[in-house]
């Protein structure tokens, strides 16, 4: 009786343990494959795009979604893979980021967003331009936005589609620095 319970009892140990890791398998690999890869801010610019699409949409739910993928993203970048210069240019921009996220994440209101995306997308160029994405990104600038004081996005399309206005002013803006 006592075998047949230690048998059954490491059959649903072995179980639990298998679920919980097929569970936390998928997102673990998946960041563990971009550090691998060098890329320690993949998920983050991922996310960060995420937000600029939906915002082009005007769909503030979905931009606090992914604003809030964005502020895990954040969390989770391995700081001790960084070097010396990466690390520091990640610190400046660090409490912003956490900061701008975390707004956007806090609301469905896109104009309000589109206040935080503002300085978000700054900063997310400062990162880029420490972090290379290893593909072409174009920095992009509606003149009209932000008060008319101009307000710049990141975007992985040639194509002006401007998350400042939407369908309002979709081709609104220009390319003003490509990073590759």
């Amino acid at each position: 009786m006592k075998t047949i319970s230690t048998i059954v009892l490491t059959a649903l140990l072995s179980l639990s343990l298998a679920s919980a890791y097929a569970v936390n398998t998928p997102a673990q690999n998946y960041s563990e494959a971009n550090q691998a890869e060098g890329n320690l801010m993949a998920d983050v610019y991922s996310a960060y795009f995420g937000v600029k699409d939906a915002l082009v949409k005007s769909d503030g739910k979905a931009a606090a979604t992914k604003a809030a993928e964005l502020t895990k993203a954040i969390a989770a970048v391995p700081m001790d893979k960084m070097k010396s210069d990466e690390h520091t240019a990640w610190m400046k921009v660090l409490a912003e980021l956490k900061e701008d996220a975390g707004h956007i994440s806090d609301t469905n209101d896109a104009k309000h967003q589109r206040d935080h995306f503002v300085t978000l997308s700054k900063n997310m160029h400062e990162v880029m331009k420490a972090f290379p994405a290893g593909e072409t990104v174009y920095y992009q600038k509606c003149p009209m936005a932000n008060g008319s004081k101009g307000a710049n996005w990141l975007s992985k399309d040639k194509a002006v589609k401007n998350p400042y206005y939407g369908s309002a002013m979709l081709t609104c803006g220009s390319t003003v620095e490509t990073l590759k």
